[in-house]
């Protein structure tokens, strides 16, 4: 038995990349930063925040929805599972992307009553045939 599953919430750190490819196949790619906060030890010593930064694959619906509705700085819940991925760069060295790929998000961050008029943000959850193994976007 395994499992592979990464449950986040952080904040959007940059407009969210969303690229069409095959067909109208939407996917985007979110950056998510996480942070540990900050304390003081017993002892006097300041341990800072940490900040992770994650970067998020979403497919399908779930790119149509960050295209249309999240923003840099918009508080994010995303599970999905971890993925790593390899490429060879501009100068033919092996690199490699670890990534999540959501499977469900839901949007966080309270909308202010000027955009009381756009449409609601709903949760959404990717369908079961998710990209296995499809074309890397970026």
């Amino acid at each position: 038995m395994s499992l592979n599953k990464v449950m986040l919430i952080g904040n959007v750190g940059a407009e969210p990349e969303v690229k069409y490819v095959e067909a109208g196949l939407a996917v985007a790619q979110v950056r998510l930063a996480t942070t540990r906060r900050g304390y003081t030890a017993p002892n006097g010593t300041v341990i800072p925040d940490q900040t992770e930064w994650h970067n998020i694959l979403l497919w399908r619906h779930l790119a149509e929805t960050v295209e249309k509705y999240v923003h840099k700085g918009d508080k994010l819940y995303v599970e999905g599972r971890l993925r790593t991925r390899s490429y060879d760069d501009r100068n033919g060295v092996k690199r490699y992307v670890t990534e999540i790929e959501a499977e469900q998000m839901e949007m966080l961050t309270p909308r202010s009553v000027s955009q009381s008029n756009a449409p609601a943000k709903p949760a959404a959850t990717a369908p079961a045939d998710n990209n296995n193994g499809g074309p890397a976007p970026f």
